[in-house]
């Protein structure tokens, strides 16, 4: 049970971590293989810092000197409950602020979306010299913020609902692992502040239909008891959509596609049984009507028992 405790602390803080493609918090959630105990929790905190000066405007990169740099900040807590070994629940929502270094466009700040997420390890077999894992998540979003969604590229959110099924299979041969995982999502029509806009033709409704999205991550490293280390690739496909026109703001149903690669660094400390501290950084290297961003993130989280231990 020990080491089994141990190895648990490595998931916590990956509930957070996540590359802020556009603003938005979604991909690496749930992209560990690890699983809390049942009747255990892991209470996390996060901050990340995105940074980006170059986009792509459609497949154009560029650069625009009436913005300079787009920065943001993304204050994230959440908790995980083992409902069981098998079965995790978790929820997490961000504070995000973000701004530019030039022009007279002011940034938002605020809370962005409620994240909730059900993970089931639905199979756990020994194969070969390694254990192989294949984890079944359901996860989804609901605004809770009163930002705005229509004012990107400073929009903390696309403010909308969404639902997502991603399939995550592990295989790992004694300290060393690697990963993959497919997410689908699904998200909601969403309410701007006008009554009419033009994508690549006019529209006399306040309702914009966001394309749905598909998101695809593989991961490699080594995991021991103390350290865990991982690089980690991600790329993030809407399902149609439309280029950002010439010189032109985006929108909240442009075409978005980024490729992401970085890593990730945890370290649990022996003195405190229970805590583990977290650092990475990742940085998109290829995209479509998203910033070319850079993002640096640090993370603290600490798991616990609800339910008191037989001798």
């Amino acid at each position: 049970m020990k080491y089994l405790l141990q190895y648990t602390y490595r998931y916590c803080v990956g509930i957070v971590a996540f590359v802020a493609l556009s603003q938005t918090v979604c991909a690496q959630t749930e992209s560990d293989a690890i699983m809390i105990p049942k009747n255990y929790i892991c209470v996390a905190g996060m901050y990340a810092h995105n940074n980006w000066d170059h986009y792509w405007e459609g497949t154009l990169k560029r650069e625009n000197l009436n913005l300079g740099d787009i920065s943001s900040n993304i204050y994230n807590v959440g908790v995980v409950y083992g409902l069981s070994n098998r079965i995790n629940i978790s929820a997490f929502t961000p504070y995000i602020t973000t701004k530019a270094s030039a022009g007279t466009l002011r940034g938002q700040r605020g809370f962005q979306d409620i994240n909730l997420a059900f993970k089931w390890m639905a199979v756990r077999e020994q194969i070969g010299r390694g254990l192989l894992s294949f984890h079944a998540i359901a996860s989804g979003s609901i605004p809770v913020g009163n930002y705005q969604g229509d004012y990107l590229p400073f929009a903390l959110g696309s403010r909308s609902k969404s639902i997502a099924v991603r399939g995550l299979v592990n295989y790992q041969i004694g300290r060393f692992f690697v990963a993959g995982a497919g997410q689908y999502i699904r998200r909601d029509n969403m309410t701007i502040d006008r009554d009419a806009y033009y994508t690549t033709e006019m529209h006399y409704t306040n309702q914009v239909a966001l394309p749905n999205a598909t998101n695809f991550l593989v991961s490699a490293g080594f995991r021991s008891l103390l350290l865990n280390v991982e690089a980690i690739a991600t790329k993030y496909t809407t399902l149609g959509g439309f280029d950002i026109t010439r010189n032109n703001m985006p929108f909240p149903s442009n075409r978005m596609n980024a490729t992401a690669i970085g890593g990730l660094v945890k370290y649990m400390p022996q003195t405190i049984r229970g805590l583990e501290f977290t650092a990475g950084s990742n940085y998109v290297v290829a995209g479509r009507n998203v910033g070319q961003n850079f993002q640096i993130m640090g993370g603290i989280d600490y798991v616990f028992s609800v339910k008191k231990e037989k001798k």
